[in-house]
């Protein structure tokens, strides 16, 4: 059901494409999408190899992505449209949620993960956030991130100067040549604040904070909030929730 002229409220209309191996399931997805505002569904397909045939062709803004599925799977298909066709983002949408199915899809290129109990407006959310450059993950996905983040060994964490925990020494060489001002930045990203909130606190606009967080996604080589959040944790620049910096 699309909007006039291709939007839906203040959005566009995602151009989606379903792919899973089983036609009920498959048709089943694409039906209720289409009950649903914010969707348009332009394509299905049976399998990876034609999931990345029908994104050549119809150079949809997202795809639906089954992993476990004959002749290409969800992860090959996913790295071979990330790769293609970047302008293409890919949410998955399987039955499984353990470590060796979600984190190889992840590092493919999927932005969004949702198990298939997943409503259609849970759906279309994560279609949303992943073309908003958000991450669009269950929220069971999410807290089995945050357990492995948290069960990795601290990396030489620094201490801060203001007693947060999310700064640092100033004296402290930055990783990767961020500046200061993008690691403040990614330490309120880290902290869950939204663009408009970190504008607000840092007294900027919301323009700028775009453009520091494009800057440190650029030099950090991440994808996303999610990965930036892990690179953080990772370098020190914050310590994980239940963790102090010492």
């Amino acid at each position: 059901m699309s909007a006039p002229e291709g939007r839906y409220g203040d959005r566009r209309v995602a151009r989606v494409i379903v792919a899973d191996d089983q036609s009920m399931v498959r048709e089943g997805i694409v039906l209720v999408l289409g009950l649903l505002p914010g969707i348009e569904v332009v394509g299905a397909a049976r399998d990876g190899e034609e999931a990345v045939a029908l994104t050549a062709e119809l150079a949809p803004d997202v795809v639906l992505m089954d992993l476990r599925m004959p002749r290409c799977d969800g992860v090959e298909a996913t790295r071979r449209i990330r790769a293609e066709h970047p302008g293409t983002e890919i949410v998955v949408l399987t039955t499984y949620a353990d470590d060796d199915s979600l984190f190889p899809a992840l590092r493919a290129g999927a932005r969004g993960y949702l198990t298939k109990d997943a409503g259609g407006e849970e759906i279309v959310r994560a279609v949303h956030d992943v073309l908003d450059g958000r991450a669009g993950l269950a929220p069971s996905v999410q807290r089995r991130l945050l357990e492995q983040l948290m069960a990795q060994p601290e990396r030489g964490p620094r201490p801060s100067h203001d007693g947060s925990r999310g700064s640092r020494r100033q004296a402290d060489p930055l990783p990767d040549g961020l500046t200061d001002r993008e690691a403040e930045v990614l330490t309120l990203v880290a902290d869950g604040l939204s663009n408009q909130e970190i504008g607000a606190r840092l007294s900027i606009s919301t323009a700028t904070v775009k453009t520091h967080i494009n800057n440190l996604f650029a030099k950090a080589g991440v994808r996303d909030r999610a990965q930036a959040v892990r690179y953080a944790y990772q370098h020190g620049l914050v310590a994980p929730p239940g963790r102090t910096i010492t």
